[in-house]
């Protein structure tokens, strides 16, 4: 046994008297140090604050530091589906931004549903966050009521809100051309040589799917294609294999190029012609949007419309955290990528 006082446990949590203490510098100097003050510290004294803590264990009230500050060190993003990878990757960026601010990403998960999206707004509200980010696919641009005066409280509290994909009257957006994009992916695969077409789409309303709906079969139909059928179901992958299933049920004759709204959509569409025996690329053609990494593994590899989706949450990201951010100065290139799953038609072989 020891009558080291230092070797006694601690009782508590460690405070920040604990760690100025340790340190041997002011309170307020191991506040600046390890709070993110703008006023700065010398680095010999922040490196004995961050010592300090690190010995001590001590960790920041966050709390504490919102009441002080007005917003906490929290950036807030709220998804539709987490497990979709379109989503994955937006929030990797926002994490990457985070990372380098010293600051710390939450994630909600919206499901599509307008209430619940409001809900996650009162409730992240609560935690003060410097910045919120509303990445869910939406049915309107116009914001709800309900939604609007969440974000307003969240805006008179400090912390700034940030729209992903459409342009929100009210909020920084940051803008995707979709439309563009799936247009240039209609031309494209009309100048390969396709003429039938079926595009399996979200519900009628939904932003996002509208655009990309609208732009295929505008360069789809200009190219020299007929009008696409059009099956509508949702963002997902079952929603992809269900819908193919539809259409193959009605007839897809060789030669067809399927349109599925995103990558994950189209994936699921793959299943489902493989399980009817169609050979994709050979037979039946297909083509998806985002470039998420398993469209490039799949076999074959899925023509698609590449959206730099890490780079948009970053750019979220600084639209959230920046004080002088005035908009974007440049519009993200979106690249149509041909891949084998479309290969010219008169190349390709008949079933």
């Amino acid at each position: 046994m020891t009558d080291d006082a230092s070797a006694v446990p601690r009782v508590g949590a460690v405070t920040l008297d604990d760690v100025a203490r340790e340190a041997g510098v002011s309170l307020a100097t191991a506040s600046r140090a390890l709070n993110g003050s703008t006023r700065k510290v010398a680095d010999s004294y922040r490196e004995r604050v961050e010592a300090a803590a690190a010995r001590l264990g001590y960790t920041a009230n966050l709390s504490a530091q919102a009441t002080a500050r007005g917003t906490s060190a929290i950036i807030a993003l709220l998804v539709a589906d987490i497990a979709d990878p379109y989503f994955g990757q937006i929030a990797s960026g926002v994490a990457r931004g985070a990372d380098e601010a010293g600051l710390i990403v939450t994630v909600a998960i919206t499901e599509r549903d307008p209430e619940r999206e409001v809900r996650l707004v009162r409730a992240l509200r609560g935690q003060r966050p410097r910045g919120l980010i509303l990445a869910a696919s939406r049915s309107s641009s116009e914001l709800s009521r309900e939604l609007a005066a969440e974000i307003d409280l969240v805006s008179a509290a400090g912390g700034r809100v940030v729209a992903l994909g459409a342009d929100v009257p009210g909020v920084r957006t940051v803008t995707l051309d979709n439309r563009g994009g799936a247009e240039a992916l209609g031309a494209a695969l009309a100048d390969r040589g396709y003429r039938e077409g079926v595009v399996l789409a979200a519900a009628e309303g939904t932003i996002t799917s509208d655009d990309r709906v609208a732009g295929f079969v505008a360069g789809f139909t200009a190219g020299g294609g007929t009008a696409p059928r059009i099956l509508r179901g949702t963002f997902s992958r079952d929603s992809g294999h269900e819908l193919m299933t539809q259409a193959l049920s009605e007839g897809i004759a060789p030669g067809t190029v399927v349109f599925g709204i995103s990558d994950v959509v189209a994936i699921g569409a793959l299943a489902a012609l493989r399980a009817a025996g169609r050979n994709v690329g050979g037979d039946v053609a297909l083509a998806g949007f985002d470039d998420i990494p398993t469209g490039r593994d799949v076999s074959p590899a899925l023509t698609t419309v590449r959206i730099p989706l890490e780079d948009v949450g970053y750019r979220a990201f600084r639209a959230a955290t920046d004080a002088d951010w005035t908009g974007e100065s440049e519009t993200l290139r979106l690249e149509v990528l041909l891949r084998e799953s479309t290969p010219p038609r008169s190349a390709t072989p008949s079933r």
